[in-house]
């Protein structure tokens, strides 16, 4: 398991690199963007762990150049800021999670197993009916209408209709969106599919998300 740390503290960095390694992680590290987005081309890494602000060239800028090089290695943002529009950023640069510092080692530990797990993010559309998801550009289409969603919506809708035809428990939605460390009330899951129902209701689409009991949701073409 191979994983590159872009960082500008390098005290972190170090501390960091001893943990993973001791965990059984092969670590490479890098201290500003032009160094990690040479690092990441250059090099095969199974996640990349990217701080939002680097010198050179900030953790956004550098997620989307890799992901517009149709780089789709798995990328955890970190930053010591904590809001919602950074969170909502990082997602739509194409990150696959983010953790605020300072943040606890076993929960960055458990997101990057949480990451290499899922893998590399296939940027190819999929379709399901008359709905397609496109994960290099982020966007929903039904019949080529694009739907308003928020970062985490689009992330719970790719999810399912990559998955399409299959049921899906709360956990195994929040092991494959949130990562399996979340600790919040899993009935969050059902928020965000009432949303999804409601957008795809609105735009018109036969696509529908089902309520299997006891076993969780399934999308299906209508």
């Amino acid at each position: 398991m191979k994983v590159l740390l872009v960082d500008d503290d390098r005290r972190l960095v170090a501390s960091l690199s001893r943990g993973l390694e001791a965990e059984g992680f092969t670590v490479e590290a890098e201290h500003d963007g032009p160094g990690g987005l040479w690092r990441a081309t250059e090099g095969s890494f199974d996640a990349i762990v990217l701080d939002i602000m680097l010198p050179g060239r900030n953790g956004f800028l550098v997620c989307r150049d890799l992901r517009e090089a149709g780089d789709w290695t798995p990328i955890l943002m970190l930053t010591a800021k904590d809001g919602e529009l950074d969170e909502s950023e990082a997602l739509d640069t194409g990150a696959d999670d983010y953790l605020v510092k300072p943040f606890s080692f076993v929960v960055l530990v458990a997101r990057l197993h949480a990451l290499m797990r899922r893998g590399s993010r296939s940027p190819a559309p999929v379709s399901v009916g008359d709905l397609t998801i496109d994960p290099r550009s982020r966007r929903a289409d039904v019949g080529g209408r694009e739907l308003a969603l928020t970062a985490r919506e689009f992330d719970v809708l790719e999810f399912l209709v990559h998955r399409a035809g299959e049921s899906l428990s709360k956990r195994r939605i929040l092991d494959g969106v949130w990562s399996d460390d979340f600790e919040g009330d899993p009935n969050i899951v059902e928020v965000y599919v009432g949303r999804l129902r409601r957008r795809l209701a609105d735009a018109g689409s036969g696509v529908a998300i089902a309520t299997l009991r006891g076993a969780g949701y399934r999308i299906e073409d209508g």
